[in-house]
C-alpha cells in the first residue's frame, strides 16, 4: 500500500519537475519577453495577467506581482491573475486529471476577468497599487545563461558535472518507465506519448544548456527547492486520501457536507504555499469531494505567487486574499445552487 503510494507520489513529482524545466527554459530563451504585453489597455492587461496567471508553476504569478509592484498593473489585474493560478498543483492536476484541469483553468480564466473588473470598477481608485520594490524572474545575460551554448555542449557532457549527472540519470530513468510501461497508463494513448515527449524535451533540456543555466536554473531553483516539497506535499496528500477513505470512512461524511467543504476549502486556500491545496486535487481525483469544492480552493488559492507580495505588504496581501475568499465563496455557493438545488 505505501509502496503504491510512493510510486504514485514519484510519477507526478517526474511530471512536475519534467514541465517545470520546460517553462524555465522558456523564459530564460526569450529572456522574459512574454511579460512585456502587460502593458495596453485594462481589457489587454486582464487577458494578459490570466493568462499568465494560468500558466503551470508560479513564473506567470510572480511577473504578474512584479509588474503590478511597479504600477504597470492595476488591483484587478492582480486579483485575476490569482484567480487564474494554481501553481505548481497545476501541474499536478494535469497528471492526475487531464481534461477536468483544463476545464478547470478555463474556468477560472473567466472567473478571474470578471472579478478583476469588478474589483477596478468598485474598488480600484480607492486603493494605493504602487509598492516601492518587487521581486522579479531572474534573467541572466545571455552570455553567461545560455540555453544552447553550440560547441560547448560536447565539452559539458564530457567533463559531466555532478547535477548534470543526476538529472540525465532520473530523466532516462523516466524514459526508460514510459517506455516499458512501468510509468503512466499501460496502453499508448495521449498520456502515454506527453509523458514521452516531455520526457524528451528535458532530456534535451538538460543535456544541451549551458552549465550556469544548468546550476543556477535547474539544479537551485528546481532540485533544491521545489521538488522535495511537491513529492512531499503530493505524498501526504496521497496518504491523507487513503487514511480518509480506507480507514476513517469520511467519504460519506464529506460527501453530505458539500457546503462545509466549499467554507473549509476557501479557508485552505489562504495559505500562500503550495501543497496544502493538493489534498483537495486529490480528493476530486479519487470522487471524495465534488468540482465546485475544488473549484472553491482553485479561486481562492495561488500555490506561492503571492509570497513575494506577502514579504513585502502584509497589508496588501491580505487585501487580495480577502477579495479572492469572497469571490471564491461566492461563486461556490452560486455553481452548488445551480448544480444540487435549481
Amino acid at each position: 500500500m505505501i509502496a503504491d503510494l510512493v510510486y504514485h507520489a514519484l510519477f507526478i513529482t517526474g511530471f512536475v519537475g519534467i514541465m517545470m524545466l520546460v517553462i524555465e527554459y522558456v523564459n530564460v530563451l526569450t529572456q522574459g519577453s512574454w511579460q512585456n504585453g502587460l502593458a495596453g489597455s485594462r481589457l489587454t492587461q486582464y487577458l494578459v495577467a490570466v493568462i499568465l496567471g494560468a500558466t503551470p508553476g508560479c513564473l506567470g504569478a510572480f511577473a504578474v506581482v512584479a509588474m503590478y509592484s511597479h504600477g504597470v498593473l492595476p488591483l484587478g489585474a492582480l486579483v485575476a491573475a490569482m484567480i487564474a493560478t494554481s501553481g505548481d498543483e497545476a501541474f499536478v492536476m494535469l497528471a492526475m486529471f487531464p481534461e477536468k484541469a483544463l476545464l478547470l483553468t478555463g474556468a477560472l480564466i473567466v472567473i478571474g476577468l470578471i472579478a478583476g473588473w469588478l474589483t477596478d470598477a468598485l474598488a480600484g481608485s480607492r486603493i494605493i497599487n504602487g509598492m516601492h520594490t518587487c521581486q522579479k524572474l531572474e534573467i541572466h545575460s545571455l552570455e553567461s545563461c545560455e540555453c544552447f551554448p553550440g560547441k560547448d555542449i560536447v565539452r559539458q557532457l564530457r567533463e559531466l558535472s555532478l547535477a548534470r549527472g543526476v538529472f540525465l540519470g532520473v530523466l532516462s530513468l523516466f524514459l526508460f518507465g514510459v517506455i516499458s510501461g512501468a510509468v503512466g497508463p499501460e496502453i499508448w494513448n495521449w498520456i502515454r506519448f506527453t509523458l514521452l515527449l516531455t520526457g524528451l524535451i528535458g532530456l534535451f533540456i538538460v543535456g544541451t544548456v549551458s552549465e550556469h543555466f544548468l546550476q543556477e536554473h535547474l539544479w537551485r531553483h528546481i532540485a533544491l527547492k521545489h521538488i522535495h516539497p511537491i513529492f512531499l506535499w503530493t505524498f501526504g496528500a496521497l496518504l491523507i486520501t487513503m487514511l480518509a477513505t480506507d480507514y476513517l470512512h469520511l467519504t460519506e461524511i464529506i460527501q453530505n457536507s458539500t457546503l462545509s467543504m466549499i467554507m473549509i476549502a476557501a479557508l485552505v486556500g489562504i495559505i500562500p504555499e503550495s501543497g496544502p491545496h493538493l489534498v483537495f486535487s486529490t480528493f476530486y481525483a479519487q470522487g471524495i469531494v465534488p468540482f465546485v469544492v475544488l473549484l472553491t480552493n482553485s479561486i481562492v488559492q495561488d500555490g506561492h505567487g503571492m509570497l513575494p507580495l506577502l514579504a513585502h505588504s502584509r497589508k496588501q496581501f491580505l487585501l487580495v486574499k480577502l477579495i479572492n475568499v469572497v469571490i471564491g465563496v461566492v461563486a461556490g455557493m452560486a455553481v452548488y445552487w445551480v448544480m444540487y438545488l435549481w
